[in-house]
């Protein structure tokens, strides 16, 4: 089984910054693409941004590209979220997701395919 373990997040102005960090345990050696998702109630999952294990490039959606970027520590059980040029429409909650497989392109952005989800941790932005 695997844990996974956000923490950061909170509320900020827009235009402001603010990082979001997930950490893995448990059987961690079996994880190759992890990622964030996030949700507003109400509204669809929207995939944010991915990354696969052994890759140096993340996957993003477009409404998160050139502000956001996900990157990832070399001990493969941490990935974070910088988001920069915060706008109110990226107020959500913000999920971690890891999977065993490799990233798939956009079907794994779009899809929300993932072995494991944390809990989620809330991101306010006000105007």
């Amino acid at each position: 089984q695997v844990q996974l373990m956000e923490s950061g997040g909170g509320s900020v102005q827009a235009g402001g910054s603010l990082r979001i960090s997930c950490t893995a345990s448990g059987y961690i050696d079996t994880l190759n693409c992890m990622g964030w998702f996030r949700q507003v109630p109400g509204k669809e999952r929207e995939g944010v941004a991915i990354i696969s294990f052994g890759s140096t490039a993340p996957l993003y959606a477009d409404s998160v590209k050139g502000r956001f970027t996900l990157a990832r520590d070399n001990t493969k059980n941490m990935v974070y979220l910088e988001m920069n040029s915060l706008k109110p429409e990226d107020t959500s909650t913000y999920y971690c997701a890891a999977d065993r497989q490799y990233c798939r392109g956009a079907y794994s952005l779009r899809s929300g395919d993932f072995d494991y989800w944390g809990q989620g941790i809330p991101v306010t932005v006000s105007s």
